[in-house]
């Protein structure tokens, strides 16, 4: 197996896990829970202070 052909391999399969990562955050199934996580920070009854 020569260097090239195994740099090549691990650039087209980092790329399939980046494009799939991208896919599942963009996917329109998880916007209810992205938003929910997204008022977080603003949240005052979050750390259990008054």
């Amino acid at each position: 197996m020569d260097i090239n052909l195994a740099r090549t391999a691990v650039t087209l399969v980092s790329m399939l896990v980046f494009f799939l990562i991208v896919g599942w955050a963009y996917s329109g199934r998880n916007k209810k829970q992205f938003d929910e996580m997204a008022v977080l920070p603003l949240d005052d009854d979050v750390g259990g202070r008054s």
